[in-house]
């Protein structure tokens, strides 16, 4: 039911998260993130023509209610009724406000597969909790926690660990314990931030360790912190330290890491790990504070 028309090729966009309809007829109360709570029923399968049916023409996505009609029975999703100008994507009639209840009980009366079925969720939900449902879905892929570059790559932790090593190059190392040295040349170029990841491989789990710098508000600061490769209610379990000195002096920081569903930018932005402003981090550095020596130092540990 895709339309052909160009004009509608830049109004296509992802998916909103949309809660259920409280409607009781078509309200399910399973859990939308449990698996285990939704039913588990081999076999199940939806025909083509029916996931037509329920595709708005306009953005390719899922239609929920409301799901608007034209007076020729084209239909058409709730978000996309007022970026056409009341006329309709297929036959170009006006819209009006016909609302197609018909095809919204079709749409309530089907069960699917969470679609990261591939990565292990084996629940089936109604249609109206399954968007929720991936929307938090614990079997969701990962994105990539490489903050050098705009990376695009999903994956679970495997995969994202393998990709890490291979396409970018990142340290490698096991243990829980770390000692790393970072060295700069001109510390005062925060513009182009300076970055750096490790990744650690220790309990079982791996770890990402940053390190960059970035202006914050008129002062450039280095900022150090940890994220783990995993969900967050893993993450907790976990504890870890950092440590950085020099010149009889020293800055600790402890923390829990963050999970890699947070992104990079989100942790460094909330300033969720050791901050060093840049005067401080030359004199760490010792010599002509001319150019940047730090040696960072920490240790993983988990929670009993």
């Amino acid at each position: 039911m895709a339309c052909g028309n160009p004009f509608f090729d830049d109004l296509r966009s992802k998916p909103e998260v949309i809660d259920p309809p409280q409607d009781e007829e078509i309200m399910d109360s399973e859990s939308v993130n449990d698996p285990t709570q939704a039913a588990i029923k081999p076999n199940v399968t939806v025909s083509s023509s029916v996931r037509e049916l329920l595709e708005c023409p306009v953005c390719l996505n899922a239609m929920y209610p409301p799901i608007h009609q034209c007076s020729n029975g084209h239909t058409l999703c709730s978000g996309c009724k007022p970026r056409v100008h009341n006329r309709c994507p297929t036959c170009r009639h006006e819209l009006g406000n016909i609302r197609c209840l018909a095809l919204e009980k079709v749409a309530a009366s089907l069960e699917l597969p969470c679609k990261y079925q591939s990565f292990g969720c084996i629940g089936i939900y109604p249609y109206y909790s399954k968007l929720k449902h991936e929307s938090q879905c614990s079997y969701r892929p990962y994105s990539c926690p490489y903050a050098g570059s705009e990376c695009t790559v999903i994956g679970d932790i495997p995969h994202l660990v393998a990709h890490l090593k291979d396409d970018h190059k990142v340290d490698m190392h096991n243990g829980s314990t770390f000692n790393h040295r970072y060295v700069k040349s001109n510390p005062h170029e925060v513009e182009n931030a300076t970055w750096m990841l490790t990744v650690f491989s220790c309990f079982g789990q791996y770890f990402c360790l940053h390190f960059e710098a970035f202006q914050l508000g008129m002062a450039p600061v280095y900022i150090a912190f940890l994220r783990f490769m995993g969900d967050d209610n893993e993450a907790k379990n976990y504890n870890y330290s950092l440590e950085v000195g020099g010149n009889g002096r020293k800055m600790i920081w402890q923390g829990v890491p963050r999970s890699i569903r947070d992104s990079h930018r989100k942790v460094r932005d909330s300033f969720d790990g050791l901050i060093i402003q840049r005067n401080m981090a030359l004199f760490f550095s010792g010599g002509d504070r001319k150019e940047l020596k730090l040696r960072v130092t920490g240790r993983i540990w988990k929670e009993q």
